[in-house]
């Protein structure tokens, strides 16, 4: 009795490695549906983090079957896009630094407007302070504001 169970459980049931199990099967597709923007490497780490042994080719396998993307377009913006939509209220600043015909050294504070990338002094100085900066910058603060 003992020879025939074990012949029946040493029996190939088909080629190929064995089917994952039906409870890792699952694990892998609600963390694929709860978790959109994660690929397949990514839930192989979370199941690796949970204990479960599993390839991350067979995390791809299981999402390929599925009919899942394994690695889904996030939904976030990409920094092109974000760039498009802020560029009217982005500024970019910068010092130049010049040596005068004199020889004294200036700083020289530079903003560009993304929207319409013109660039414009703010000011120059020749010793930049955090004190001088800051009021350099309201200074452009209200003059953007009295014309837009």
């Amino acid at each position: 009795m003992i020879k025939r169970r074990h012949a029946r459980m040493s029996v190939n049931r088909g080629p190929g490695r064995p089917r994952t199990v039906a409870s890792i099967r699952r694990l892998v597709l609600r963390l694929a549906a709860e978790n959109p923007s994660l690929g397949y490497r990514r839930i192989h780490g979370e199941l690796a983090l949970l204990g479960v042994a599993v390839a991350a080719s067979t995390v791809w396998e299981i999402l390929k079957t599925a009919g899942v993307d394994p690695a889904p377009r996030r939904t976030t913006v990409t920094w092109a896009d974000f760039l498009r939509s802020q560029a009217e209220a982005i500024l970019a600043m910068d010092f130049i630094e010049t040596v005068t015909l004199t020889g004294q050294r200036q700083y020289i504070l530079a903003a560009i407007h993304h929207a319409s990338r013109r660039v414009g002094i703010v000011g120059t100085t020749a010793h930049p302070t955090h004190a001088w900066v800051t009021q350099a910058i309201r200074n452009l603060l209200m003059d953007l504001e009295d014309t837009g």
